[in-house]
């Protein structure tokens, strides 16, 4: 009689226990859930602070983002040559390019033609200018189609090359247009492959960027690709020398605000690509 009291004691203690576990278990979990929920609240609210509003206007990128008070096209072109064909290739472009930029019969313009210095090597690099945006191109390549010494100049260039691309571009509204510049020069070519719905978000804070980066004239173009690889950005900057290009570069960091640009453009960048390039003679940007 006397085991079966103290077994029954035993047990309602045993049940005391648990339910108290239980209930300080069920605690500590409202407690947690409690904590991680205020925690995601004042997280949520603090990135709020800091987060961009990109304009939710309905319209193309190159509506919003390109000059509006003409209507140029660009054509940048890559050309990797065989190593042993570099110095053919450059002076078989110095001979024919520069007939065809001065000739007024073709609606366009070379803007600049470099070798890359520092980057992908045996290159070369084309930017050609079409003042009336697409019927220009059209016409200029159709014309062509008829020029003997163009076309000479492709067969014998397609000798010389490895590889070739292209992209057509348009000029962001609020940089500087490229216009030729005497020399000496190195140009560096920022290449930046942006996260798809991206672009606008880039052009808003660009827009602003540009301001800290004219100190010594070193802006030349920014454009934006419109068929090739898309969500492109090309920036093309000047500097005397590389000495000079690590000095402006490091004085921008000196300006307030610039570095906040940059901490909400590198998540927008799946992909970016510099090259430092020397301009060839033939080029008006020198």
């Amino acid at each position: 009689m006397a085991a079966r009291v103290l077994q029954k004691g035993a047990n309602g203690l045993n049940q005391v226990k648990n339910k108290a576990r239980t209930k300080g278990q069920v605690i500590d979990v409202i407690r947690t859930l409690s904590v991680s929920s205020n925690k995601q609240r004042e997280d949520s609210w603090f990135k709020s602070l800091f987060v961009r509003k990109v304009d939710p206007r309905k319209d193309a990128h190159s509506n919003l983002l390109a000059k509006k008070e003409d209507s140029n096209l660009y054509k940048i072109q890559f050309h990797n040559v065989k190593p042993e064909c570099l110095e053919a290739y450059n002076q078989l472009c110095e001979t024919v390019l520069p007939s065809i930029h001065a000739d007024k019969y073709y609606p366009c313009e070379l803007v600049g033609t470099w070798n890359t210095w520092y980057g992908e090597q045996d290159q070369a690099v084309h930017l050609w200018r079409y003042r009336g945006g697409y019927p220009a191109l059209t016409e200029v390549m159709n014309k062509l189609k008829n020029n003997k010494e163009f076309m000479e100049y492709r067969q014998e260039r397609g000798k010389m090359l490895l590889s070739r691309r292209n992209q057509l571009l348009l000029e962001f509204s609020f940089w500087n247009e490229p216009v030729p510049r005497d020399g000496p020069n190195i140009y560096e070519l920022r290449s930046y492959q942006l996260r798809p719905g991206t672009m606008i978000e880039w052009g808003n804070y660009w827009a602003r960027a540009i301001g800290y980066r004219q100190h010594n004239q070193e802006a030349v173009g920014g454009f934006f690709s419109q068929i090739g690889n898309l969500y492109m950005v090309h920036h093309l900057w000047a500097y005397k020398d590389l000495l000079t290009r690590e000095n402006t570069r490091n004085a921008a960091w000196h300006k307030e605000g610039w570095d906040e640009v940059v901490y909400y453009t590198v998540p927008l960048i799946q992909h970016m690509d510099s090259r430092i390039m020397i301009p060839m003679k033939a080029s008006p940007m020198q």
